[in-house]
C-alpha cells in the first residue's frame, strides 16, 4: 500500500511541474470514488522543500482513502434508518446560520462599558450569590536564601508597618528574592499561595484564624509571609473578589437582552406582514 501511495506522489511530483493541462488526473480511488490532482493543487504551500511536500501530500492522501474506507464500511453495515441525517443536517445548519447573526448582532450593538457603579449595585443586590468557595487572602510574600546575611534587618522591614519600611523592604526583594508577590490590595485564592510557598496544614480555616506572620525554612530558602486579612469559604465574597465576573454577567445580560429584543421584533414583523400562520 505504501509503495502504491509513493508512487502515486511521484506521479503527481512530475505533474506539478507540468503545466495545469493534467489537473484532472487521478491520485487515488476508493471503490467509486477519486481524489484529483486538481483537489489539492493548493495543498502544498509555496517554498516548501521537496522532501516536506512529499510528506504532506502523501499523507493527505492516506488519510483520504482511510477516510473513504471507513465510511465505505459503515454504509455497507449500517441500516438506512441509522443513516437518515437529513433533519440533523438541517436543524444544525439552521442553528449555526441563526448563531452567527446573533453574533454579529451582539457585536455591533453591545455596549461593552460597565461603571463601577453598575457593578456594586449589581453586588449590593445580589449578595445571596456570592458566597466563596474557597478560602482567600491579601498577602504579600517572599524567598530569600536562608542564610542571606541581610535576612534580619529584611525580617524587620518585612512585618512593619511602616510605609517607609514597606519602600526599603521593595528594594531589598528585588535584590535579593527570586520569587515574591507584593500586591496585597487584592485578594488571592488561598491554594495559590500554597502553590508558590510550603505551607503545611490539614485545616485552611484554623491556619488562617491562627497564622499572620509566617516564617518557613526550607533549606536552602526561608519563605516570609505576611497575611494582611483573609476570608473563610462559604462566607460573603469580597466585592473586590468578584468584580471581574459581575462586569461578565452585566454583559451576557445586555447580550442577552438584544438577542430577545431582535427576536421579538421578527415576531411582531411577520405578525404585522402575515409572514406566518399557525393551523
Amino acid at each position: 500500500m505504501k509503495k502504491l501511495i509513493f508512487a502515486v506522489f511521484l506521479f503527481l511530483t512530475a505533474c506539478l511541474g507540468n503545466s495545469n493541462d493534467g489537473s484532472n488526473n487521478v491520485l487515488a480511488r476508493v471503490h467509486n470514488d477519486y481524489l484529483y490532482q486538481s483537489e489539492i493543487k493548493n495543498l502544498v504551500l509555496p517554498g516548501t522543500n521537496a522532501r516536506d511536500s512529499m510528506a504532506v501530500v502523501q499523507n493527505y492522501i492516506n488519510n483520504w482513502i482511510l477516510q473513504k474506507l471507513i465510511l465505505y464500511k459503515a454504509e455497507s453495515n449500517l441500516h438506512e434508518e441509522d443513516k437518515q441525517f437529513k433533519k440533523q443536517l438541517e436543524d444544525y445548519r439552521n442553528s449555526l446560520v441563526i448563531y452567527t447573526y446573533e453574533s454579529k448582532l451582539v457585536s455591533q450593538y453591545l455596549d461593552t462599558v460597565v461603571s463601577d457603579e453598575e457593578i456594586e449595585s449589581y453586588y449590593n443586590d445580589n449578595l445571596g450569590n456570592f458566597q466563596l468557595k474557597d478560602n482567600i487572602v491579601k498577602t504579600y510574600y517572599a524567598r530569600f536564601e536562608s542564610e542571606l546575611p541581610e535576612i534580619r534587618k529584611i525580617r524587620g522591614f518585612f512585618y512593619s508597618d511602616s510605609p517607609e519600611y514597606r519602600d526599603s523592604l521593595d528594594v531589598y526583594i528585588e535584590k535579593y528574592s527570586n520569587l515574591y508577590y507584593l500586591n496585597d490590595e487584592v485578594w488571592i485564592l488561598f491554594m495559590d499561595l500554597l502553590r508558590y510557598v510550603p505551607i503545611q496544614t490539614y485545616n485552611e480555616e484554623a491556619y488562617l484564624q491562627n497564622h499572620r506572620k509566617i516564617e518557613i525554612v526550607e533549606e536552602p530558602y526561608l519563605y516570609l509571609v505576611n497575611i494582611v486579612d483573609f476570608k473563610i469559604k462559604e462566607g460573603v465574597s469580597p466585592l473586590s473578589f468578584e468584580k471581574e465576573n459581575i462586569r461578565q454577567i452585566i454583559l451576557n445580560k445586555r447580550k442577552l437582552s438584544i438577542i430577545n429584543q431582535m427576536r421579538d421584533e421578527v415576531f411582531e414583523s411577520g405578525l404585522r406582514n402575515n409572514d406566518f400562520e399557525i393551523y
